[in-house]
């Protein structure tokens, strides 16, 4: 039975009497957007135009594309116009063709043109933005990631920038192409038949009205249909990375139901969005095409009465269709640049997060030679997510260099708090935590984690390869020193026995180990850093005895030489400590040598007995 299981109670308080509890912080929000409207799409622009030259190719090329699409009612304007009257020879209207045919290749090879180059921009406007925002997501504290799923900002950096990715390589160019080709037509639309050309002018103000009235309502239901779907890949995240437990407990069932939940969701507000879409473009292109077939009426008259050619007016109708489609492509247009106004919301927010913990504008420098000397002095802490619960209550420890200290208690006694703050990952209310004599909230929180080596209970192991995954210790460490490190680990056998040796992939969470050889890849980790500092959170009790005797062992060589706070399961190692601190509700409630502390017959005492006896 291990301590940690078994503690419980609350004997004399070996600490000062705690002083009142400030309030507790605010809470944070949680991915709230930063900014509002189409201005979010800013930082989509100003990572764009650091490709200045793609940017005026594709232009270039939009608006010859654009230039030679007008072109072409100018073309059948004079073939009308010329080709049908009496007595007229194929061969004086070839030329006309011929020119159709020139304008044909140029607008094939523009759109090609442009269609790479806005391909290239959107593909890499993306990719910078997936790696500013992972960039800034690593300098955030670990507060960030308790109060926010992980899962839902990976939808971010997936589906939110795919939305992006779509808007900038296709959905702009259509817009600015039909844009220019609206302009364009509307300019040659009066140098053809100015009243006709007016009339239709008139009309644009209602067209627009719509747009504006039921865009608003399309971006808000944009963004709530981008919120389900980052919910939707949650799930699915969060319930394909615990699959043995889901069905070691027979829950198949109740998870798919969950899903299909969040799907089903995902699919209303979907609905909502786009039957919105629908709706808009119906009354849009309705408005549309209604006042051109208006409009029409009005030219045959013109054509009847002769204040109009038979080429003017085919000219007139055919570029009408194409500024008239380019208006109806707008509205389709908005739509979606609405949507990536809000994928650009949830993104710019993550950009924006500034760390909670980083280092002071003039960091204090850490003392060289270092020697791993820990301090807590009368810290008090409480988690931000449980700001009623005091995880630590005004403790005081000082670990000496070279010293072993063992920490036992129950779960939610502020054991692995002290771990946290140790690594600076949350600064403490009141108190202070030094390192080597200097106080963690003065010196670069960089310097301090290089000082230490760490080797948690839950052993993290990447989707990677078994070299890699040794040299998060220390990148640039050797083969020979991966391999020295793995040696003194006991991991080496394994090691060598996998496929490609250290270039074997591991699987995802390590899943090609075993629990006790992920526990000796994490000590070889630890033993690469080399740090005066040793943070362990001992992890054998659920390994078998012959894994156990291996890490034992393992962690032995890691300990040698090195300042060791160690959080203790099993009293083996509890009794090899030089002290051992018993904690209980954030305070320590005993202090001693394994056998100062058996003499005592308290606490400690009983659940010693009652270990070793069990283990007889």
């Amino acid at each position: 039975m291990a301590i940690s299981g078994a503690l419980s109670g609350r004997p004399g308080a070996a600490n000062p009497a705690p002083m009142p509890l400030p309030d507790p912080a605010p809470a944070r929000p949680k991915l709230v957007p930063t900014r509002r409207g189409l201005g979010s799409l800013r930082m989509v622009w100003r990572t764009a135009s650091r490709y200045p030259v793609q940017i005026v190719i594709a232009l270039l090329a939009l608006l010859t594309s654009a230039g030679a699409t007008l072109f072409i009612p100018r073309t059948f304007q004079r073939v009308v116009d010329h080709g049908f009257a009496k007595g007229v020879s194929p061969s004086t209207i070839a030329p006309y063709f011929q020119g159709l045919f020139a304008v044909v290749i140029v607008l094939a090879l523009a759109t090609a043109v442009r269609f790479y180059f806005v391909s290239w921009l959107g593909e890499r406007t993306v990719a910078d933005i997936r790696i500013a925002v992972q960039a800034n997501l690593l300098r955030l504290a670990p507060r960030y990631f308790e109060e926010n799923r992980p899962s839902e900002i990976a939808s971010r950096l997936t589906a939110d920038t795919t939305i992006i990715e779509q808007v900038v390589g296709s959905t702009v160019s259509v817009a600015l192409r039909n844009a220019v080709v609206g302009l364009g037509g509307l300019i040659y639309l009066f140098t053809l038949a100015p009243k006709l050309a007016g009339m239709l002018v008139v009309g644009i103000p209602v067209l627009i009205l719509p747009i504006v009235l039921l865009g608003t309502r399309v971006r808000r239901y944009s963004k709530n249909s981008q919120d389900r779907l980052a919910e939707v890949g949650a799930r699915a995240v969060e319930t394909l990375g615990a699959m043995k437990i889901v069905q070691a407990f027979g829950q198949q069932r109740r998870e798919g139901e969950r899903f299909q939940e969040a799907v089903e969701d995902s699919f209303a507000t979907a609905k909502r969005r786009f039957g919105l879409r629908a709706v808009m473009t119906a009354v849009v292109i309705g408005l549309l095409f209604g006042s051109v077939s208006l409009i029409l009426w009005e030219a045959v008259q013109d054509v009847a009465s002769g204040r109009l050619s038979g080429g003017s007016l085919t000219a007139f109708v055919l570029t009408a269709g194409i500024v008239t489609g380019a208006a109806g492509a707008l509205t389709e247009v908005w739509g979606d640049i609405l949507r990536a106004s809000g994928a650009a919301e949830r993104l710019a927010s993550l950009m924006s997060e500034e760390p909670e913990i980083a280092a002071p504008a003039a960091p204090r420098s850490l003392p060289t030679p270092a020697n791993g000397a820990l301090s807590f002095e009368q810290v008090l802490f409480r988690y931000p997510t449980r700001p009623e619960v005091s995880a630590l209550d005004i403790l005081t420890l000082r670990i000496e260099p070279g010293e072993t200290v063992a920490v036992v208690g129950p779960s939610g006694a502020g054991k692995s708090t002290l771990f946290q703050l140790a690594e600076r990952f949350y600064d403490p209310e009141g108190g202070r935590v030094t390192l080597d004599g200097v106080d963690l909230r003065d010196a670069d929180p960089a310097e301090i984690r290089r000082r230490i080596a760490l080797v948690p209970q839950e052993t993290v192991i990447f989707g990677a390869s078994a070299r890699d995954n040794l040299r998060y210790g220390a990148w640039e460490a050797t083969d020979d020193q991966l391999w020295a490190a793995a040696e003194a680990a006991n991991a080496a056998e394994f090691l060598h026995k996998l496929p490609d040796r250290l270039d074997t992939f591991l699987g995802e969470g390590g899943a090609r180990l075993s629990g006790g050889q992920r526990q000796r890849v994490t000590i070889a980790r630890a033993l690469l850093r080399d740090a005066p500092l040793l943070l362990l959170d001992e992890a054998t009790s659920a390994l078998d005895a012959d894994s156990e005797r291996l890490v034992q062992e393992a962690l032995e060589r890691l300990m040698d030489s090195r300042t060791t706070l160690v959080i203790a399961h099993r009293l083996a190692t509890v009794r090899r400590a030089g002290r051992i601190i018993v904690m209980d509700g954030g305070r320590i409630v005993e202090e001693g040598t394994h056998a100062s502390l058996v003499e005592r017959s308290g606490l400690y005492a009983r659940l010693a007995r009652l270990q070793f006896s069990d283990a007889a």
